[in-house]
């Protein structure tokens, strides 16, 4: 892409034109804007419990300049070449205030975006400066745009915490390059010798996985921890929603976890924070730390279970996936149960449930390009209790293995779209919104065989066929429906009547669902 205008053919909603398309709006920074039906609580849940998140990568979204200028010129390397781990495509916050009405359209309730602040990497985790907001994506004046856009159309904005490690360009470290032992900023961070060996293979300091390029903080020591909380409670001040925070769990210390969450939630008592643990999490989320962690097991089920022997296991074991075993119906929902049997009710509903994130490949490409059932994974995504966690592109069927292919640049041109994937999206994404049950209800296991699955979230009964073979839906109902009551399919408007305890409902194509609620 070259220019910001190749992307235009989405249509903008109208509502949406005045404030995307002309000069920059004078929207009053206050979270009044809210609108109330997108409130704090609904019902004594908080905001996070069941929203809608989609991911940004910034500089793969889109490339645009402050409304009325240019987009960044660059040089950056072509918007459709395959990424590379050090090329810089030019995408910006500026983009995505601009495609806010795309994500809207889409459905989306809140933004979770890759870090922002300066850095000399593309995906921006080796962070120079961590009160500035990276001049290539807009600066600081850009985040402060796309705040005040998303809040007055009711959508929430997190960003990614990089607290363990920094990059080399962060002032203490480069101060201890130039100083060594006579630096003050000595103790920020693990030396074992000095002068510092910052460009070799094998550092002399510690760094995150033995990479040269991220000095590993030493979060014990007074300075840094004080002044990574300020950085924390500096930036939801600022009015961003929350945190997703990296590696949290290399930062051991759950007294600075704890502060965290007090000077988080001092600035604003409905932050959301969120940490990236890959496996269990039941430490972090006792209430004192975290109120949700990136659910990794959740996916590896999902994926399981709909993948199947059609996987690509080989390629999901090349990442923090790991390899992932087939699961049938009951193994599948004994998994679930597992997990939302483990953690409490609010934390189950603040989970942020996810497929596929910039750390793993892109879900159609494990899925060996099999559309139906990346489909059917994305709507189970919508219908289990928790956050529905979009990647950015996953709604259209981009591909793409291990980093950096899975952070390509996004395709704007519709002709390239899944438009199947598209429309699960937005239909699941409407229906979680017009019945509240399907964001807070619990899962209740109601039939599993095979690849066979019925479960409830309050009066609502999904029905999924994660099997090649089509699949009549004939089950007892355990009392899910009333006697001699009908029920209709919200997806396709298939209307049955459910006889002697058991649903009787139509034929479900292979890797396909219904969902029924009592007409």
């Amino acid at each position: 892409m070259r220019s910001s205008t190749f992307a235009r053919t989405v249509p903008l909603p109208t509502p949406l034109a005045p404030v995307i398309t002309k000069r920059r709006p004078r929207i009053p920074f206050t979270r009044e804007r809210i609108p109330q039906d997108r409130g704090v609580r609904l019902g004594g849940v908080a905001w996070y419990e069941g929203a809608f998140f989609y991911q940004i990568f910034p500089d793969r979204f889109f490339r645009a300049g402050p409304p009325g200028r240019p987009a960044p010129a660059g040089p950056f390397e072509p918007w459709e070449a395959p990424p590379t781990l050090r090329g810089f495509k030019g995408g910006t916050l500026w983009g995505v205030a601009e495609k806010l009405p795309y994500l809207l359209d889409l459905g989306v309730e809140a933004i979770y975006l890759n870090p922002v602040f300066a850095s000399t990497a593309n995906h921006r985790y080796h962070t120079v400066d961590y009160f500035q907001v990276d001049p290539i994506l807009g600066g600081n004046e850009a985040l402060r745009y796309l705040l005040e856009v998303a809040h007055a159309h009711g959508v929430r904005v997190i960003l990614d915490g990089v607290f363990n490690h920094t990059g080399r360009g962060f002032f203490a470290f480069q101060h201890l390059m130039e100083n060594g032992e006579q630096s003050p900023y000595r103790d920020w961070y693990h030396v074992k010798g000095f002068p510092l060996k910052a460009y070799t293979a094998h550092p002399n300091y510690e760094a995150w996985w033995g990479n040269p390029e991220l000095p590993k903080l030493k979060v014990e020591t007074p300075a840094v921890r004080e002044y990574l909380l300020a950085v924390a409670e500096h930036w939801i001040r600022f009015g961003v929603d929350g945190w997703r925070l990296d590696v949290p769990n290399e930062i051991p210390d759950p007294t600075f976890w704890r502060e965290f969450r007090q000077r988080v939630k001092g600035a604003n008592p409905e932050a959301y924070i969120v940490g990236e643990i890959w496996e269990e999490a039941d430490p972090w989320l006792q209430g004192d730390m975290f109120d949700a962690v990136m659910n990794y097991p959740l996916a590896r089920a999902v994926l399981g279970f709909v993948g199947g022997e059609a996987l690509d296991r080989d390629l999901a074991a090349q990442t923090g996936l790991g390899r992932i075993e087939p699961l049938q119906a009951l193994a599948f929902s004994h998994r679930l149960e597992d997990l939302f049997g483990r953690y409490r009710p609010e934390v189950v509903r603040a989970q942020m449930n996810l497929l596929t994130s910039h750390d793993t490949p892109r879900l159609l490409s494990l899925m060996r390009g099999s559309v139906e059932r990346a489909r059917l994974a994305l709507a189970l995504l919508f219908l289990l209790p928790g956050n529905p966690t979009v990647y950015y592109g996953e709604e259209v069927g981009m591909a793409g293995g291990k980093d950096p292919e899975n952070r390509g640049g996004m395709v704007w041109e519709e002709a390239r779209w899944q438009k199947d994937l598209l429309e699960t999206v937005k239909r699941l994404a409407r229906l979680r919104k017009e019945h509240p049950a399907l964001r807070t209800a619990p899962y209740l296991r109601i039939y599993a065989q095979d690849g066979h699955l019925a479960f409830a979230r309050g009066p609502h009964l999904a029905v999924v066929n994660a099997s090649p073979h089509p699949f009549r839906q004939d089950f007892p109902l355990h009392g899910v429906f009333p006697r001699g009551g009908r029920a209709v399919d919200l997806l396709s408007g298939e209307v049955c009547t459910p006889q002697g305890g058991r649903l009787c409902g139509p034929v479900l194509p292979p890797f396909s669902l219904a969902l029924w609620r009592e007409a």
